[in-house]
C-alpha cells in the first residue's frame, strides 16, 4: 500500500501478497460520532491508502510490458462485513475546501449506515449504493512521473486554477510499503513518487462512480509487471465528488480479474499529447446499477453569483447548476449544508448538456426524486410549510476560523 513512483519504487507483490482491503481513504481517522473536528483537523499529508502495486503476469508466467493494455474486471466488491458504515465530509476551504469551497468553507460531516444509505444527519432520504474504487491504476514510468513533476506543468496549473490540482512531492506523509522509513532509498523515492489525489495517465484517482461490479477497466502499461494498486472504497457517490471528500467514504473489499493485451496501447489508444505517454484508460460500464425513473433536473450557465458573463465556461455552468439545486432543496426543511453533502454521495447525474452555443455553457444536474421521502416537484399549492419530517436541524460541523471572504448569492433563499 503506496504512492506511486517510477514503476520501481517498491518491492513487488502478487495477488496471493495482497488482500484488497481497503480502509477508506483516511485509514480510520474520521470516526462514526457526532462532531466534525476530525475533519477539520485531519492530516491532509496522507490521504489515500492503497493495495498494491500487485505484479500482473499472463498465464505463462511473462509479466505485462510496457506498451501492453491491463484489462481489469471487477468481479466483486463491497463494505468489509462488520463494518458497514461510511462518511462524506467537506474539508475546511484552508484544509482541501471543495467545489463550493468559497460558499461552504466549513469543516462538516454526514455519517451513513448501510445497505440501503440512511444517515442521522440527513434524514428523508434513502437510496441504494453504487459501490466502486475511488482509485485503480498502475504505476507510472519514470519518463512519465518526470512529465508530472516538471516545474512546465505545475506552473501552467498555477496559472489557471486559483487552487492548483498538483503539486510537487512532499516527504510528509508518503507511504511506501515495506521500504523502511529514514533510508535513502525511502528519502529518494518519497522526493518524487506522485501523490494519488488526481486522476492521471494511468488512471489513478479517477472517482467514477460508475466502475462498480461487472465493469471492466483498459489501463495502459507503462512498467513491466504493471504494478497494479486500487483502493479508496466508496458505497455510493454522486457525480462529481462535489465536497472533495463527498463519496460514502467506507472500509470495503475488492475482487478482480486481470487479462493482459499485448501491444495494445498501441493498438487501442491514440496519444493525445506530444509523448507515446499521453494517453488515458478507457473502461466499460457493469450491467448491475441503481435505476430511477423520475428525474428533477437543475440547469446552469456560466454566469457567476456576481452576475459575471464567462465565455463557455462549464465548470462556472456546473458550479451554478449545484447552487441552484442546493438552494431549491433548501426549501423543503433542509440546511444548504445537508443538501450540498447529500448531492455529493447520492446517485445524483451531472452532464455538459451545451458547449458550443457561445457564450454560454450549459451544465445540468439531475437528482432522483424517489430518494427522498417528501414530493420534492414544484406544486401549485407551494412548498410546504407545515412540520418537517426532517428530524435533525443540521450537521455535525465545525467554525470556519480562516480570513478568505465566503461568497453569499443576494438573491438566494435565506
Amino acid at each position: 500500500m503506496m504512492d506511486a513512483a517510477g514503476g520501481d519504487i517498491t518491492k513487488e507483490y502478487t495477488a496471493e501478497d495482497v488482500k484488497h482491503a481497503d480502509f477508506s481513504s483516511t485509514e480510520g481517522a474520521i470516526k462514526d460520532h457526532t462532531a466534525a473536528i476530525d475533519v477539520k483537523t485531519l492530516d491532509q499529508s496522507t490521504v489515500h491508502y492503497l493495495s498494491g502495486p500487485i505484479r500482473v503476469v499472463d498465464v505463462d508466467g511473462k509479466p505485462a510490458k510496457p506498451s501492453d493494455l491491463l484489462s481489469v474486471e471487477i468481479c466483486n466488491l463491497g463494505p468489509l462485513p462488520g463494518d458497514e458504515w461510511g462518511f462524506t465530509a467537506i474539508f475546511g476551504r484552508e484544509n482541501g475546501g471543495g467545489f463550493l469551497t468559497d460558499h461552504f468553507p466549513c469543516a462538516a460531516k454526514a455519517i451513513w449506515y448501510f445497505e440501503f444509505a440512511y444517515s442521522p444527519h440527513i434524514p428523508g432520504v434513502r437510496f441504494p449504493g453504487l459501490t466502486h474504487p475511488g482509485i485503480i491504476g498502475t504505476a507510472p514510468s519514470m519518463e512519465l512521473l518526470n512529465i508530472w513533476n516538471s516545474p512546465q506543468s505545475l506552473t501552467l496549473c498555477e496559472v489557471q486554477q486559483s487552487r492548483p490540482p498538483a503539486n510537487l512531492p512532499l516527504t510528509k506523509g508518503c507511504l511506501l510499503g515495506k521500504i523502511e522509513e529514514g533510508t535513502p532509498e525511502w528519502e529518494r523515492i518519497a522526493r518524487e513518487a506522485a501523490r494519488t489525489v488526481p486522476g492521471r495517465e494511468n488512471g489513478g484517482n479517477c472517482d467514477i462512480k460508475n466502475l462498480s461490479r461487472g465493469s471492466k477497466v483498459y489501463l495502459p502499461v507503462f512498467v513491466e509487471g504493471a504494478n497494479l494498486s486500487t483502493g479508496d472504497m466508496h458505497f455510493s457517490q454522486g457525480d462529481d465528488e462535489v465536497s472533495f471528500c463527498g463519496a460514502i467514504e467506507m472500509s470495503g473489499f475488492l475482487e478482480l480479474k486481470c487479462e493482459i493485451i499485448r501491444d495494445g496501447m498501441k493498438e487501442y489508444l491514440t496519444p493525445m499529447g506530444p509523448t507515446p505517454l499521453h494517453v488515458n484508460p478507457i473502461f466499460e460500464i457493469g450491467p448491475v446499477e441503481p435505476r430511477f425513473s423520475d428525474w428533477l433536473v437543475f440547469e446552469g450557465i456560466n454566469v457567476d453569483e456576481s452576475g459575471r458573463q464567462h465565455f463557455l465556461d462549464a465548470t462556472v455552468a456546473y458550479k451554478r447548476a449545484m447552487l441552484n439545486a442546493i438552494d431549491y432543496l433548501s426549501r423543503f426543511g433542509y440546511s444548504k449544508e445537508q443538501v450540498y453533502l447529500l448531492l455529493s454521495c447520492c446517485p445524483c447525474e451531472g452532464r455538459i448538456s451545451g458547449i458550443v452555443d457561445s457564450p454560454n455553457a450549459l451544465a445540468t444536474l439531475a437528482i432522483p426524486t424517489s430518494i427522498f421521502d417528501q414530493d420534492i416537484r414544484p406544486k401549485t399549492n407551494k412548498v410546504p410549510t407545515g412540520p418537517r419530517l426532517v428530524r435533525n436541524p443540521d450537521i455535525p460541523q465545525c467554525t470556519y476560523d480562516g480570513k478568505l471572504p465566503t461568497t453569499i448569492n443576494p438573491s438566494a433563499a435565506a
